[in-house]
């Protein structure tokens, strides 16, 4: 057994970081963002654009131009072009003003040789001359400069284009830029550094409806041909079940996740056994869009047919056919994350977007005590970290800071929020790219925008938590700022009155275990498409941050939703030993009491529920002084991950499936993990609403809470003047009512329920 670590090493800590925090600007549809939740930096920027008329250094009459900017120490390099007399760079180099230790701005540009680079030219600037600009003002124009020689003499021939300014990392071009905070010198390494803004893919649902086919022909005619159908598009397969005839029909229907722009089409073969019986080949932009559950017309398609002649490919003039049902499904929300860290639940089709009601911002600021992730060449540990935020579908990335077991980053984005009760990631990395390894994840946090209360700023320092083989660690910390501001905060009540999921969810449902395989497809082509970003946001962070393989079995979960719900039946079992008390007199006042209400209730049963919702409205009167000041972090005693054992951990870590050596034992081993990973959830959702119940009155959500408080009040109010009778045949009738007037979609108070939080945020 592990030895316990104490809860004050994992603990959230408030900072208080010198920022602004001053209140965003939300100017209907263009989100300002002030940049106040970031400590300011300041920074030198030196452009080089480009340069004319160079000198030639080579024996062939040309250069191979390049540039290096120095101020002290630090040293930036620009990429060099081949013959060339005219590059045109267009290089932005930040040099953190902090840590300058020089006066001048030298400005080189050299020949690149093999043995030693030839000096062509260079102009200076000193310091004290170069202008401050603050954004929003207009960009600084770079001008012309007439290249100098070593001593300070005009050359004939060579001008350079460049503008020097002092700015902070609000400036426009810091994100592109090199930095000398990087300490990466040459222009190959810059891209794998800088920060960037990802769009995920907008993803659909892709339904096809395979009905029947007419005419097949197979070559072997003494035989009846037993079809299948195999649906291809992209990566994803899925076949009908085998049916004898030359006029077979299935009548089966499959579902793909395909992102936009569409690259890869949908292709049909019909095969028997392993002779093709026709192809057929349609373009997902030619498949019609449907935006809720309505009908949609099949069609008829021509399965195409080549034979050989003479060792050339012909087409048949005879066509079987195929009828097909086809239409991409834009009323679903494609899942990609795990529904209860969910950060967007809106439908792909835009035309279904509600208007958003607020806005988020994000201040990453630094990072603390990181553990070393890898070793230099002198056997030295070294951490080259990146922060990674995910929110709906847009992704951030911070630059790398090279070699710092503490980064400062500061840098500060901003998402539209659409619905209160999402979930925003942030993870930080280290950066494997520049060996070209993998990045290797240092820890996560969850925050759920409905535990934050609406314009205030919350600086934390959260721990990264992770659990190796050999337990659980602490990784290191990360302060970051956040705030959620409000535009409108009637819209945001009334979202916790609608379904958290786009309608077709429910007038059309997906099975569980086929969400299940269409979010891993989505998770695919997520990972497909970053990963061509340059630079690129790589599989494994992807699937690190959208919590891929969590629904495998662990002894570890099963224990941590176990106690879960240990600790909400704990409520109820403290009811029954008060009563226990009451009925024996352990407290006779108390029992006295509770005789006098019981015979009031009895005489006047009307006071029942009034009494009742009134004592509800009291209890989170009272509960108020106890409500949460800070947002819900991870908790490693929640997530028993600070008790749990080596045997537990290894079957954790183990592969699905296992790699045992005995086939009977992995046939087991394999079905006992599966059948206890389905228990485990059933648990943890048993758990999650006794949570939620119990979140009305903590005030975990305060907008939730005083919903909650409110109705209480008022249906006390309206129990006390309705007569008890009316009130029974009213909720009878309503219980009772004719399926005509059942609604498909949840009622007002369910969706209100599963809107609330529960301690799943705090979850390993």
């Amino acid at each position: 057994m592990q030895k316990q670590a104490s809860p004050e090493e994992f603990a959230l800590k408030e900072t208080t970081p010198k920022i602004a925090g001053s209140r965003a600007i939300i100017d209907g549809d263009k989100n300002m963002c002030t940049y106040d939740l970031v400590e300011q930096m300041n920074y030198l920027y030196v452009r080089i654009v480009k340069a004319r008329d160079l000198p030639a250094k080579d024996l062939t009459g040309s250069c191979d131009p390049f540039v290096e900017v120095k101020i002290g120490n630090y040293k930036g390099v620009t990429k060099h072009f081949e013959k060339t007399s005219n590059p045109v760079w267009n290089y932005v180099f930040a040099f953190s003003q902090d840590k300058l230790q020089g006066t001048s701005i030298e400005v080189m540009v050299k020949d690149k040789d093999v043995v030693k680079d030839d000096f062509i030219g260079k102009v200076t600037f000193d310091l004290v001359d170069v202008p401050r600009r603050v954004p929003p003002d207009s960009p600084l124009a770079p001008l012309w400069y007439r290249l100098e020689d070593r001593s300070g003499q005009k050359i004939k021939h060579g001008e350079i284009m460049v503008a020097a300014w002092k700015g902070t990392q609000a400036d426009e071009v810091f994100p592109d830029a090199w930095h000398s905070d990087a300490a990466v010198v040459g222009s190959d390494a810059i891209t794998k550094i800088r920060g960037k803004v990802y769009m995920s893919p907008k993803l659909w649902y892709l339904r096809v409806n395979v009905i029947e086919c007419q005419d097949l022909v197979p070559s072997d005619k003494s035989r009846p041909p037993e079809a299948y159908v195999k649906v291809t598009c992209g990566n994803q397969a899925w076949k009908t079940k085998p049916v004898k005839g030359e006029s077979p029909m299935w009548n089966d229907e499959m579902m793909f996740v395909v992102p936009e722009p569409f690259e890869e089409p949908l292709v049909l073969t019909v095969e028997d056994k392993s002779e093709m019986l026709g192809k057929c080949v349609l373009p997902l932009s030619m498949v019609s869009r449907r935006m809720e559950n309505k009908s949609v017309s099949p069609k008829w398609y021509n399965l195409e047919k080549h034979t050989l002649v003479q060792g050339e490919k012909k087409e048949t003039r005879f066509a079987s056919k195929i009828h097909l049902r086809i239409c991409l499904d834009g009323g679903y929300h494609v899942l990609d994350e795990a529904a209860h860290y969910s950060s967007d639940f809106r439908p792909t089709s835009k035309q279904l977007w509600k208007s958003s009601i607020g806005l988020l911002e994000l201040g990453i600021l630094s990072a603390t005590g990181l553990s070393a992730m890898k070793k230099t060449k002198d056997d030295r540990g070294t951490t080259d970290a990146f922060c990674v935020a995910k929110y709906g579908p847009k992704w951030v990335r911070t630059r790398t800071i090279i070699d710092s077991m503490s980064p400062k980053w500061n840098e500060q984005y901003t998402w539209e929020v659409f619905d209160p009760c999402t979930v925003i990631t942030i993870s930080v990395f280290d950066n494997g790219h520049l060996q070209g390894g993998k990045d290797s994840s240092i820890g996560k946090v969850r925050i759920r925008l409905s535990t934050l209360e609406t314009e205030r700023v919350y600086t934390h320092s959260y721990p990264l938590i992770v659990l190796k083989p050999s337990g659980v660690k602490k990784m290191g910390e990360v302060q970051l700022a956040v705030r959620f501001s409000c535009s409108s905060y009637t819209n945001m009540l009334h979202k916790y009155s609608l379904p958290l999921l786009p309608k077709m969810h429910y007038t059309l449902p997906l099975s569980v275990n086929h969400l299940d395989i269409l979010r891993h497809q989505a998770v695919q082509l997520i990972s497909v498409r970053l990963g061509r970003a340059e630079p690129p946001l790589k599989k494994e962070v992807i699937e690190y941050m959208l919590d891929v393989g969590s629904h495998l079995w662990s002894v570890r979960r099963s224990k941590a939703n176990f106690f879960r719900m240990v600790n909400i039946l704990n409520g109820v079992l403290a009811m029954i030993k008060w009563f226990d008390h009451v009925s024996n007199w352990k407290n006779p006042i108390t029992t006295v009491l509770i005789h006098i209400l019981f015979v009031i209730l009895v005489f006047y049963p009307e006071l029942i529920f009034p009494t009742m919702f009134l004592y509800l409205f009291f209890i989170g009167i009272w509960q108020y002084r106890k409500k949460p000041r800070h947002p819900p972090h991870m908790d490693t005693r929640l997530s028993q991950a600070d008790a749990v054992g080596p045997d537990e951990l290894d079957e954790e870590f183990d592969t699905f499936p296992t790699s045992k050596p005995s086939d009977k034992v992995k046939m087991r081993y394999d079905r006992l993990r599966s059948i206890g990973g389905r228990l485990q959830i059933l648990i943890g959702d048993v758990a999650t609403q006794g949570e939620r119940f119990y979140s009305l009155l903590s005030w975990r959500d305060p907008r939730a809470s005083a919903l909650f408080l409110v109705f209480c009040l008022l249906a006390a109010i309206a129990l006390y003047v309705t007569p008890f009778q009316i009130v029974l045949l009213i909720c009878g009738f309503y219980l009772l009512r004719h399926p005509k007037f059942r609604s498909k979609t949840p009622s007002t108070a369910s969706n209100f329920f599963r809107r609330l939080p529960a301690k799943t945020d705090c979850l390993l």
